[in-house]
């Protein structure tokens, strides 16, 4: 929208006072790395930075927010990819950082539960569970910086949805501040309650419109006592969704992950990651890559995984130590990373049917291929969700600029083809400021009416994220 008014000299003291001069930051520049996301697409500026250490300091900074009509956007990790956590360039929005809020309140093994603040990053929660030998599923590839008010604010997906859910499916319960400074203390970690309407979902995928998570009490599992993670090689996307029913015909939800690859993204693990090599000696047009999480041992899980790809005739090759899978998951999780250095990516975050993911692919690939000679489509994803990130690298000595220019009418040949295959143009990275104008296009008149009387019920002054999928 880039129209917010300008924040008054006043008004910045009566902000700064809240969290103390050393968690305020004053017309940082423009160049400061919270004010432009990873890929670069999207920039801002603000007038101030504010970092609260506690939710009582985040209730104080909307109430005054509210009362005075100052714009707030909310940010956790920055790893987003649809600019739902990056101001305006109007400088009239304040930014409000969540990376103080990091205290791991508790972990209790015996209910499988954890209480953790919003500020605490995926890879600290993850690592918290395991110490009592339990396991927070949900896994990113920035799950090292990312923060857990994010993943549940974007409803974060990741490489473990086929078996354990989106973020979503792992909040038991929230803590939220809400626009006025009200907060909701609903950290409760039931896994039954029937008692009136689960507010803490209105929250989760709300992108920080309507409130702001501050603590959540997130599901554990017990810890798998066996793992098999296979690297196998496949001719075409539809010889992949094939192995994936098998597997999970034979294991069920022990099969945790499955993973399409195209051969373009080894190309590029092998350019361009420290360390990659070729998983099977030899190429492959397209790669599986598949994990079996047992509460048997490893050789349980090893055997059958081997099963499987014996029963299908795949070349694959099983991860023969911890220290191989690891490698394995590396080249999995740098995909989006090492597209960086070919150039200008146009990234797409759609989901399909799972047996439209085929069909999807080979029609997005030749129509994008038709439309812009040269581009070299990049889909790979989670085939268990049907969540495919189809991504377009710039042809091979082009201008990027030029190919960046060219993202309206690449998105609105993809998203038809998503419409076509009664899919979703945002699957689990979320509608920011990148998709919000097309969010009325997939939704219906009396859906887009609902959410906006839900904001304007509980964000009556519009501060909260303005912009962003409203």
């Amino acid at each position: 929208m880039d129209d917010s008014a300008p924040v008054s000299d006043d008004l910045i003291a009566r902000f700064v006072t809240i969290v103390g001069e050393s968690n305020a930051l004053i017309a940082p520049p423009p160049e400061a790395p919270f004010l432009h996301e990873l890929r670069g697409v999207f920039h801002g500026t603000t007038p101030l930075l504010l970092r609260p250490g506690s939710a009582d300091e985040v209730a104080a900074i909307l109430r005054l927010a509210t009362k005075t009509g100052t714009p707030i956007v909310p940010q956790g990790g920055n790893t987003g990819l649809v600019g739902g956590q990056i101001p305006d360039r109007s400088g009239g929005q304040v930014l409000l950082s969540l990376e103080r809020l990091t205290r791991i309140r508790l972990v209790d093994a015996a209910d499988d539960s954890m209480i953790v603040e919003a500020g605490v990053t995926l890879a600290d929660a993850r690592r918290a569970a395991a110490d009592v030998d339990r396991l927070f599923p949900l896994a990113i590839g920035s799950m090292e910086t990312c923060q857990i008010g994010g993943n549940i604010s974007s409803n974060a997906g990741g490489v473990a949805v086929l078996a354990h859910g989106n973020a979503r499916n792992l909040v038991l319960g929230l803590e939220v501040v809400l626009a006025n400074g009200e907060r909701i203390d609903g950290l409760r970690t039931l896994r039954k309650d029937n008692s009136g309407y689960d507010l803490k979902q209105l929250f989760i995928g709300a992108e920080g419109t309507l409130g702001v998570i501050t603590a959540a009490a997130l599901k554990l599992s017990p810890a798998p006592r066996g793992k098999a993670t296979a690297f196998v090689g496949r001719a075409d996307p539809a010889a992949a969704v094939a192995l994936f029913h098998a597997a999970r015909a034979r294991v069920g939800q022990e099969l945790t992950s499955f993973e399409l690859i195209p051969r373009i993204c080894i190309d590029f693990c092998l350019r361009h990651l420290d360390g990659a090599v070729e998983p099977l000696g030899e190429p492959h047009p397209w790669y599986a890559l598949a994990e079996i999480s047992s509460g048997r041992s490893a050789e349980a899980a090893r055997s059958d995984l081997g099963a499987i790809l014996a029963e299908g005739g795949v070349a694959g090759r099983i991860a023969a130590s911890p220290a191989e899978a690891d490698q394995f998951w590396r080249m999995r999780l740098s995909l989006s990373d090492v597209q960086r250095p070919e150039g200008v990516s146009i990234k797409h975050d759609v989901s399909v049917p799972i047996g439209a993911i085929p069909g999807f692919i080979a029609e997005a690939d030749a129509a994008v291929t038709a439309l812009a000679p040269g581009a070299r489509p990049v889909p790979f994803g989670h085939v268990g969700d049907g969540n495919i990130h189809f991504n377009i690298s710039q042809p091979v000595g082009g201008d990027g600029e030029a190919f960046r220019a060219r993202a309206d009418e690449i998105n609105a040949v993809v998203f038809e083809l998503v419409a076509r295959h009664n899919g979703s143009i945002a699957a689990e990275h979320g509608v920011g400021q990148m998709k919000r104008d097309l969010l009325p296009t997939v939704r219906s008149p009396v859906e887009m009416d609902v959410m906006r009387r839900i904001k304007a019920t509980l964000d009556p002054a519009g501060i909260l994220n303005p912009g962003k999928v409203l």
